[in-house]
Formats: structure tokens, sequence, C-alpha cells
């Protein structure tokens, strides 16, 4: 290969151990997808969902985006969640974010980046809200590792309300939706409490998982 050959190579690598552990893989894989998952996660290169949750292939289906925003009028995201919902029929939408996100960082410091700023202010608009819990830490490296997780438990609220998952509770389909959050100094996954079944369920698990991070933060 003219360009990249060592990325090439390690495809070929990956195909053979791949074969050699299934010869029926690529074969099964080729005919069904049937993933049980839909992730929401940000773009970072460090923070890849099937490594991260030990899932091969075809076992969970992906759109990321820079911290994981859930935008109620970007088609991108939404056209995945319409698939992932009533074709593929997912049983869990997870939104994952992950400590040390630079898109979070951005939304807090505001520095002028360009274009992504416009983006960046779905997340400030989260900073916005929890001004007064975020004024209490300490310091600006708390108020980020805090930012992180908020942004999570808001965007997990935004999935809650499309009328994709709205509907999708109406007719009765089983469809749970999570809030997680990753550490990239440890490789651990923590769950912040914010999972939900039906629109019922939405408000109370919301306002418990935001009184779970103020307790965290502000009590220390």
């Amino acid at each position: 290969m003219k360009y990249l050959p060592e990325l090439f190579a390690a495809n070929a690598r990956w195909a053979e151990e791949m074969t050699a552990a299934d010869p029926q893989f690529f074969a099964e894989l080729a005919a069904l997808q049937t993933p049980a998952y839909l992730w929401i996660g940000c773009s970072d290169s460090r923070v890849p969902a099937n490594q991260i949750t030990g899932l091969q292939p075809g076992e969970v289906f992906v759109h990321r985006n820079v911290a994981n925003v859930v935008v109620h009028t970007d088609l991108n995201c939404l056209s995945v969640m319409q698939f992932a919902i009533d074709v593929l029929k997912v049983q869990h939408i997870i939104v994952c974010g992950h400590y040390g996100c630079g898109g979070v960082k951005a939304a807090l410091e505001e520095p002028a980046l360009g274009l992504i700023d416009n983006w960046l202010r779905h997340i400030q608009d989260v900073r916005d809200r929890h001004t007064e819990l975020l004024a209490a830490l300490p310091d600006n490296d708390t108020r980020w590792r805090a930012l992180c997780e908020l942004n999570v438990i808001e965007q997990v609220r935004n999935v809650a309300r499309t009328t994709l998952v709205g509907d999708a509770w109406k007719r009765g389909q089983s469809l749970m939706l999570h809030g997680w959050i990753y550490g990239l100094a440890d490789g651990r996954l923590q769950d912040l409490q914010v999972s939900i079944q039906s629109s019922a369920e939405l408000q109370k698990a919301f306002n418990l998982a935001i009184d779970n991070v103020r307790s965290r933060y502000v009590s220390q």
C-alpha cells in the first residue's frame, strides 16, 4: 500500500487472528447485526466503546461526537438513534462521557476555538444550569471533573426527551437509558445512577443523579 501501510498490515494480522479463533466469525458478522446496545460517546480517541466494554464487533452500535452531546436538532445523532431503536431494537442506550474531556474543559474555560465554539455552547448551557453547584467547588480541576459528570446526566435527559425514545416507551418497547463516565487514568467505567426505562422515571432519576454529584464534590 502506498499510504499508511502499517495500518493495512495491522488489519491483515487482526483479520487472520479473528479467523484463526473462529473460522465463521466474518461470515456470521456479515450476515446479521443484532447489537443490544447503542453507545453515544465522545470522539476522543482514548475512549473506544468496544475495547473498554469488552464487546466484540457487532455487539454495540456507536455514535460519537465531541463531548458526547445529544442535541434535538442534530439529525446525525437522531438518525443513528432511530435506526438503533426502530430497526436494530437495541435494549439499552448508554451515554458515556469521560474525565479529562477537552470539550468539557473548553466549555468551562471558554477559549476562542472557532467553529466548535458553537457546539460547545450546549455544554456551556449545562454549566450555566449548575452554576451554584460548580461555584461551590474548590478549584477548576474539580469543576472540570464535576462538569464531565453533569454533562452526561444532562445528555441522558436529552435522549429521554426525544420523540424517538418517547414513542418507543409509549408502544411498550423495552428500552433503558444509562449515563456512564470513563476514567482515562484507570480504565474504569462508573455508573452515574441515572438509568431510566420510562418517561415517568425521568425527573426523579435526574434529580437523584444531580444530588449524587453534589454530594460527591460539595461535601468534600
